[in-house]
């Protein structure tokens, strides 16, 4: 999980909706009813009103010059198999500048961003962008209780049927992306919906195809950084451990002073224990070699202690008010998607819980999950063989991409940026690695690769 979402991310409400005009939107002519719409055409939102099972729900007032912010809803089957499981109403976010622009399809894989912000391939590319609400986050809950349609096929056949209402709307080329989660949706759309784009930039997206005891996050964390900063932080997670009681009494404390608490995970204590052992890998995802010389040493006090885990870890993702909108990210990590563990020999002796970090810990015990071990290796198969047009920007300091996609199609490439963390943009990759990325993404959309000096 990128933690900056947690701050920027839609509050959770489930909407159900009727099942009329359903089907008109299942097969749609090539171009909308309405027709392509020119560019800076004043019409845009009356073409949008008469899109068949999508509603404008808002035209906010906040976009940059150049652009038009809308929000809409569009009407999606529950099961994309079985007509008769019902619709929800999924959240979209338009940016448009331009039919006769591109258009940039995007997800955070959680909760929808409705402020107007434009992914860099967007702003790359002058173009249009179309964001689409991961199915069970923020307002796009199908009714009912449980998650038993929250499946990477399920969200998959969600964009794409977004993909062909939008498409009679603006023709041209289409590129999707997606950071981390959302990158890994933008994979699985194109796995089973491989020609809905044009291309796909992924950034630094999990690719959880190994569970063995072994993992390949263990081995990274074990090797990530300098041999003292790793050292400095399994210290400091002791040291939090061995000051367990004060610490859990000033989270209660808090929980008590924000109306939360712990229900989902079971108690304070567990929840803390929980942020002490994801702290290393939180670190490891985020920090900077700046920020290594930051890390509570012998002498820190119990409040340094406990600030520095707060800022690393993130003590309120634990509590049920966060939480709770957290369960269907873990539900799939446990259900499909899998999970990188972390290193804990250097704390057996402190630790009281049982399963760690596992994803059962976070999703309430009423609700069923069996992991399908078929879903991720049938995924990384289709990149390694037949994954066309796929760039991956990758950090080599980052542990989430300990185990990365190696795209084996055409026009595909992993690009990494040396001790770059969660974060990392094309920006940030290296001028020869840059202008490669950015001649391919101009390729893609169909324009001009622009000149450079040799």
């Amino acid at each position: 999980m990128r933690v900056w979402t947690r701050r920027r991310l839609l509050t959770s409400a489930a909407t159900a909706v009727s099942a009329a005009g359903l089907a008109a939107t299942t097969a749609l002519p090539a171009r909308a009813a309405a027709g392509g719409t020119p560019s800076g055409d004043p019409d845009i939102a009356a073409t949008l009103r008469a899109l068949p099972g999508l509603r404008l729900i808002e035209e906010r007032q906040d976009a940059e010059p150049g652009y038009r912010h809308f929000v809409l809803g569009l009407r999606q089957p529950v099961d994309h198999t079985d007509p008769a499981a019902g619709t929800f109403e999924q959240r979209l976010t338009l940016l448009h500048t331009g039919a006769d622009r591109p258009m940039v399809l995007t997800t955070t894989g959680y909760h929808a961003v409705v402020s107007p912000w434009r992914s860099e391939p967007t702003i790359l590319l002058g173009a249009n962008q179309l964001q689409v609400e991961h199915r069970y986050f923020g307002d796009s809950r199908p009714a009912g209780a449980g998650y038993a349609h929250l499946t990477i096929r399920q969200a998959a056949d969600d964009h794409h049927r977004a993909v062909r209402l939008l498409r009679g709307l603006y023709p041209g080329a289409w590129i999707s992306t997606g950071s981390s989660k959302g990158g890994m949706a933008s994979v699985y759309h194109r796995r089973f919906h491989p020609h809905d784009v044009d291309g796909t930039v992924v950034y630094s997206a999990p690719n959880n195809v190994d569970d063995r005891e072994d993992s390949a996050h263990l081995r990274f964390l074990e090797t990530v950084g300098t041999a003292t900063d790793r050292e400095a932080v399994k210290a400091a997670q002791r040291r939090m451990l061995l000051h367990r009681a004060e610490m859990v009494a000033r989270y209660e404390a808090w929980a008590a002073a924000n109306d939360d608490t712990f229900r989902i995970i079971g108690s304070a204590d567990q929840a803390f224990e929980i942020a002490v052992l994801r702290v290393l890998f939180m670190f490891w995802q985020r920090s900077t070699p700046a920020d290594a010389a930051a890390i509570p040493g012998p002498d820190a006090t119990t409040d340094e202690l406990y600030t520095w885990l707060d800022d690393w870890a993130g003590l309120s993702l634990y509590a049920d008010k966060a939480a709770q909108r957290y369960v269907p990210y873990w539900y799939q990590i446990g259900t499909q998607l899998g999970y990188g563990d972390v290193p804990t020999d250097h704390l057996k002796d402190l630790l009281r819980h049982s399963g760690g970090i596992a994803a059962r810990n976070f999703v309430p015990r009423d609700i069923p999950m069996v992991f399908d071990r078929d879903a991720m290796p049938d995924i990384d198969r289709w990149v390694r063989r037949r994954g066309s047009r796929l760039l991956f920007v990758n950090g080599t300091q980052d542990p989430s991409v300990a185990e990365y996609f190696h795209p084996g199609g055409r026009d595909s490439r992993v690009l990494w940026v040396p001790d770059g963390n969660h974060s990392v943009d094309i920006a940030n990759l290296s001028p020869a690695d840059r202008a490669s990325a950015q001649d391919a993404l101009h390729r893609w959309a169909g324009q001009e690769v622009p000149a450079r000096n040799s």
